[in-house]
Parts: C-alpha cells; structure tokens; sequence
C-alpha cells in the first residue's frame, strides 16, 4: 500500500511540475516603469488583467485629474503583454476616454488578443474604476522578426 500512496504522489508531484512548466512567463516590455504603467495582476496566453495605482506625477491639474496619456500608457501596457511577444510594437489605436481619472482612483485593466493574422494581432483592452469604465481601445499590434531599433530598410542592406 505505501508504493501506491509513493505512485500517488509521483503523480501528483509530476502534475504541479507540469503546471509550473506551462506558467505564461513576460516576454515583452520587461523594463518598463510599473509605477507609471501598471502592474500585472493575470497573465495567460492572450489575455492580461493589469493595476494601475495613481500618483501624483500623474496629477494634471489642482483638483486631481489624472492626464490621459498615462491612462494610455497602461492600457497600451496591458495590449503589449496580452500579446506577450519580444518584439510587438503598436501601429494603431482607436480608443475613448469614457470617464475622468481622479489621483487616489485605482485603475483595472483587461486586455485580449480579439484577431491575429500573420505578424498582426488585436488586442481589446478595457479599463475600470470600481465598476465604472473608464476607458475602451482596440489596439493594432506587429510583431517583428527583430527589435524595431535593429530593423534595416531593403535599401539599406543592399548599400552597407
């Protein structure tokens, strides 16, 4: 009876070492400043729940008002990660700022990849305060062979 329970437990052992194999692991945007754009609460393949927590370099007038760019930056953050791929950068946005952002608010975030086509990927992202949504984009987004700091025109291979 003990070599079934040891059996049980091998497996069970081989299971958790599985799960832990499996766990989606950031490749993208490692580096950024998660102060000023969120922090990861979920990841799975496609889809990121992220945190945005406001302060006060984010304030852009006397009564509190959170300036939407940082709004932005954590959502396209959030777009970034849903698609978790080393080299993904945005070529395209359509969003709406639905409701103001106050300093204090904490900002939710869910981002899924909707489309993928090739190198092309979409990625919905809605952002909330409590249960008031804030914020609402679809984002187009490429992933490119190389950093898109190291791409080289045609042009400029066929010279150098």
């Amino acid at each position: 009876m003990q070599e079934a329970n040891n059996v049980d437990e091998d497996s069970e052992l081989d299971i958790n070492e599985y799960k832990e194999e499996n766990k989606v692991i950031l490749k993208t945007h490692e580096i950024v400043n998660i102060d000023l754009n969120g922090t990861i609460e979920k990841l799975d393949n496609g889809y990121v729940e992220s945190k945005l927590v406001t302060i006060p370099e984010m304030v852009a007038d006397d009564l509190g008002l959170i300036h939407g760019g940082f709004i932005f930056s954590a959502a396209d953050f959030a777009a970034m990660v849903a698609v978790n791929e080393k080299n993904v950068v945005l070529v395209a946005c359509e969003c709406q700022f639905l409701s103001p952002v106050k300093f204090g608010d904490i900002v939710y975030f869910k981002a899924k990849v909707r489309h993928k086509e090739g190198r092309k990927r979409n990625v919905h992202v809605t952002g909330y305060v409590l249960d008031i949504k804030v914020f609402e984009g679809e984002f187009k987004t490429v992933v490119t062979e190389r950093h898109v700091l190291k791409l080289k025109l045609i042009d400029e291979e066929n010279e150098g």
